[in-house]
């Protein structure tokens, strides 16, 4: 038995490579043949497999491809090979003190990697790996503050 792929860190090189990820993804997590997800989309197997082959999936067509595989590899894929920085939204929750403790230092750590990695005392991967790590806590509180701009409604007590 091959050991589970870590769904988080795997990034699309090609959209053809996106669609096959997106299928695997829905083999792997939710138990969805090509046929399952054909279905779900309303359209014919035969259909589904010519684009999956030529990656000539028809942009309208995203959204529901992408709802069947419950992933969004085809638009991540899309959104980099057009130049742009894809985070995931987060969750916002309740800010603890500690949270901007841990903002700080996230901030220092990737700062200090960056200054290493100009020197040549750091390598690329570990410096992204800081980037990305204090970009997706800055996200987190821009969620947050975001949230206190349109309360959600509270309902019954």
């Amino acid at each position: 038995m091959s050991p589970r792929r870590n769904w988080r860190t795997v990034r699309p090189t090609s959209l053809v490579h996106a669609l096959r990820l997106s299928t695997e993804y829905a083999q792997d997590r939710h138990h969805l043949s090509a046929a399952r997800v054909a279905d779900r989309m309303g359209v014919g197997l035969d259909c589904l497999y010519k684009w999956l082959a030529t990656g000539k999936l028809p942009a309208v067509q995203i959204p529901a491809f992408e709802l069947a595989c419950g992933c969004s590899f085809v638009s991540t894929w899309l959104a980099i090979s057009a130049g742009k920085y894809v985070i995931d939204q987060p969750k916002g929750s309740q800010l603890k003190e500690s949270d901007l403790v841990e903002f700080n230092t996230s901030f220092a750590s990737a700062l200090q990697l960056l200054n290493d990695f100009h020197k040549g005392d750091a390598d690329a991967e570990t410096t992204l790996a800081a980037l990305q790590a204090h970009v997706e806590k800055t996200a987190w509180h821009h969620a947050n503050v975001a949230a206190h701009r349109n309360p959600e409604l509270e309902f019954g007590e």
